[in-house]
């Protein structure tokens, strides 16, 4: 198993504020995960006046926005500040990502020459956008809650029509939180079995036992929301990770990792020895004199740690006893 890449979701958990910003570098730094990510968008861009809030943020937000479009603009950073987000990354060494939610923040952000474009589930069905998109020749990575596998597919030939970079598909269910028994991790193998590529899983439960059951699935990468501390007001806190649940994530990967090994069906060299000891061996189970038929009415299996294999059984039944044995003697051949 390959080294599965993290990617810590900070989304909107700053707030719209710089300085928790940069602690989430920070925190995800700490935690281990390979990249940290934001979402970069202009409210203008994205949403009307009267977009309404979706439900989970009408609950997490307590009233404190009216609209969507009043919420958006007060999680809303800059250009110019994530830029220094960026370059923030790089100084404490871990990768800066972030999902652009409009053309002109796509722009911005494949002038950065990041490692992937990242897409949104929002965006599986917006042709126009995921031809723009393919067409920065970008490796992408594309979640795809609320989508059905046609929706995907028609996702994932348009980015290959238009030359996109390579394609990881990311298995999503959009809820915050998503209940368990919406997380239908199986389909992210039926993505995998039906575009023969990459895929992973972007995860909205509460807990870490699902994203590390994605990886023993196959997920090649992994996105989680995490949060500074989940009482702070925002849609996403509730249903983010803090940073000691982050560790503990990207430990319990890692782990899992070490554990899926290479699928080679084999002793591991510290069995060897315990083999010797456990398995049995046949031996003589009433005296035999040399020239006797070996049988089962004079041979049995016993651990021993030498000997002739209880697998050669058949092999021996019928055939001269080589050697004079006592009861208990390991049966040889010379």
């Amino acid at each position: 198993m390959g080294h599965t890449y993290i990617i810590a979701e900070a989304g909107v958990n700053h707030n719209g504020r710089l300085d928790l910003a940069l602690q989430l570098c920070d925190a995800a730094k700490a935690a281990g995960v390979d990249a940290v990510k934001f979402q970069t968008w202009k409210t203008e861009k994205i949403a009307t006046q009267k977009a309404p809030l979706a439900e989970y943020q009408e609950t997490n937000i307590k009233g404190e926005s009216e609209s969507q479009f009043e919420m958006l603009k007060k999680l809303e950073l800059s250009y110019e500040q994530f830029i220094e987000i960026k370059k923030y990354c790089e100084k404490i060494g871990i990768q800066f990502l972030s999902t652009p939610d409009d053309e002109d923040s796509l722009e911005f952000l494949a002038g950065l020459h990041l490692p992937f474009i990242k897409i949104s589930s929002g965006e599986v069905t917006n042709i126009p956008y995921l031809r723009q998109i393919a067409s920065k020749h970008q490796p992408v990575i594309l979640s795809t809650g609320m989508s059905s596998l046609a929706e995907v597919a028609m996702a994932y030939n348009t980015l290959e029509e238009y030359k996109s970079g390579e394609i990881i598909i990311l298995h999503c269910t959009t809820n915050y939180p998503c209940p368990l028994e919406e997380v239908n991790l199986k389909a992210m193998v039926t993505l995998r079995d039906s575009f023969k590529c990459k895929v992973g899983y972007s995860d909205h439960t509460q807990g870490i036992e699902v994203p590390v059951a994605a990886v023993a699935l196959g997920a090649e990468v992994i996105e989680k929301h995490f949060t500074l501390e989940k009482n702070m007001s925002g849609p996403d806190h509730k249903a983010s990770l803090n940073p000691e649940e982050l560790t503990a994530m990207v430990n319990a990967i890692r782990n899992i990792e070490k554990a899926l090994g290479d699928g080679v069906k084999r002793p591991n060299r510290s069995e060897l020895e315990v083999c010797k000891v456990v398995q049995k061996s046949i031996v003589a189970c009433n005296p035999i004199k040399k020239g006797e038929i070996l049988s089962t009415e004079n041979l049995t299996v016993k651990r021993l740690g030498c000997g002739i294999k209880a697998s050669y059984w058949d092999l021996l039944i019928g055939t001269e006893a080589q050697f004079d044995f006592k009861v208990d003697d390991p049966i040889k051949l010379k």
